[in-house]
Parts: structure tokens; sequence; C-alpha cells
């Protein structure tokens, strides 16, 4: 099975950087997990939005602090969840001094909405409509669109006016031979909410004996996309 990112690009993925595609290619059945570390130079947040951030923790979907050269974790797990379909972990961890913060996510690929769905938070109760795409420099760039609300019965889509639009960009830089992120929230009213940039070194680890480490994957699915 391809991985849900190139069922996402089709035959643009063959455009990605090697590096780039080596990170996106792999799925469930390959058993292996990407580990990035490294530093992020800027995070950044808007103090108006700090009381939203900060409510966002408790579901580990961003938060609100700013600090340069902040230590950096991502967590890249591919499994099958409890509905059988293809899904990727992006387990962020960022080592502020006044302790970590985390902004989690699991990613599919719906057939209903043709492209992927982005789970955001530890008990995927915000789903979020994603275009990918490939950058000039080879890179994968991936921008949030429709947002919706999932809990127990209920379920709605956010105004426009209410979210934030992500803007995420990562790419391989070969003169210095490291993998860069650049993401940027913004509102369409209020204007920037959220950044951070940096760069950060990939390994791969098999997962054949150890499986999908529970810290990565969320409390709870939820079977609507």
């Amino acid at each position: 099975m391809i991985s849900i990112y190139e069922q996402a690009l089709g035959r643009e993925f063959r455009k990605l950087h090697p590096k780039i595609q080596e990170r996106f290619e792999f799925g469930s059945k390959d058993m292996v997990a990407s580990i990035g570390e490294g530093t992020m130079d800027e995070i950044w947040y808007a103090r108006w939005a700090k009381l939203p951030l900060y409510i966002g923790t408790v579901r580990h979907i961003m938060f609100p602090e700013r600090g340069l050269h902040i230590p950096f974790r991502i967590e890249n797990y591919a499994y099958l969840d409890r509905y059988g379909r293809e899904t990727v972990t992006w387990c962020r961890s960022f080592q502020f001094p006044s302790g970590i913060r985390r902004f989690d996510a699991t990613m599919i690929y719906s057939q209903e909405r043709n492209g992927i769905v982005d789970y955001l938070g530890s008990k995927q109760h915000l789903a979020v409509d994603l275009e990918v795409s490939v950058s000039g420099n080879g890179g994968i760039c991936i921008r949030s669109g429709e947002q919706r609300f999932y809990e127990g019965w209920l379920g709605f889509r956010f105004p426009a006016g209410l979210t934030g639009t992500a803007d995420v960009c990562e790419w391989y830089d070969d003169r210095h031979q490291t993998y860069r992120i650049r993401v940027d929230v913004f509102n369409p009213l209020f204007g920037p909410v959220f950044r951070y940039r940096g760069s950060f070194q990939a390994r791969f680890i098999s997962t054949r004996g150890s499986g999908v480490p529970s810290h990565v994957k969320p409390l709870r699915e939820e079977a609507r996309a």
C-alpha cells in the first residue's frame, strides 16, 4: 500500500526531494518510524491569542509560548487505527525552560473527502482537510482547509473567521544536510496567530518488535472524517 502522502500527491510525489520522499513514503506495513530531533530557531505567538492557545494545551493543540533555539522532537509512526485506516502520527515536542509543550496530530487519507484529513490533538475532536503540494525546492507543503468538530453525536463545521489556517513546509537543505521546517498559522480576520521554524535530523527505527508506542497515539479515535 502506498503512503497517504503519495495517495494525495499522485505522480507529483516523485518531484519531492529524495530525502523528503524517504520521510513521507512509508506506511504501516513497512514497520518503521521516522524520529526527528533538532532545534526551532524561533517559536512565536500573538498575545491576543493567548487564551485559545492555552485552552489548546489541554489536548496538545499548539500552546502560548515564545522562545529562541528551542530543542525539538518529532515522531512519525504509521499504523492502522481501530477503523482500519492507514494513519500517520505527528507527535511534536518542544523543550522550553518551563517544561515540555506538545503539538500532536494524526493523519489519514479519506476516500470520502478525496484527500488527507488531519485530526488535531490527543482526542481527535478537530478534523481538518489538508491540501498537499510540492514546492519548487522539492519540499512538501501542507495547507489546512475546512475544520470540523466532533464529540459524541455532535458534529459541526467551524466558520472560517473562528479558525486559523496553517501553512506547513518541510524541505531538505542539501548544503547543510538537514531537514528544515516552517509553520505559520494565521486568522483571516486578525492576522498571524502562531509560528515556528527550524531544522532537524531524522533517523529511521524499526517497529517490528516494539510496535507503536502508546504516547504517540490518540486517547480517542473518531470514525467521521
